[in-house]
């Protein structure tokens, strides 16, 4: 895995514990703006060709 894609992996894993977190908390601004950096991280993966699977069956 190079580095590109161990950073991206590691920017979605953060940003969707931050999201996590967000929203257990109530806190509706940061949710929003957290969702939109996980939606901008897919977008970049995608393009990109990174698979974002694992991301999310190491958290399940």
């Amino acid at each position: 895995m190079d580095a590109f894609t161990a950073g991206l992996l590691h920017r979605i894993r953060t940003t969707q514990s931050d999201l996590t977190r967000a929203r257990e908390t109530g806190d509706e601004y940061l949710a929003e703006v957290e969702q939109a950096e996980l939606d901008d991280l897919h977008r970049l993966a995608a393009e990109h060709g990174v698979e974002i699977a694992t991301v999310y069956a190491q958290s399940a």
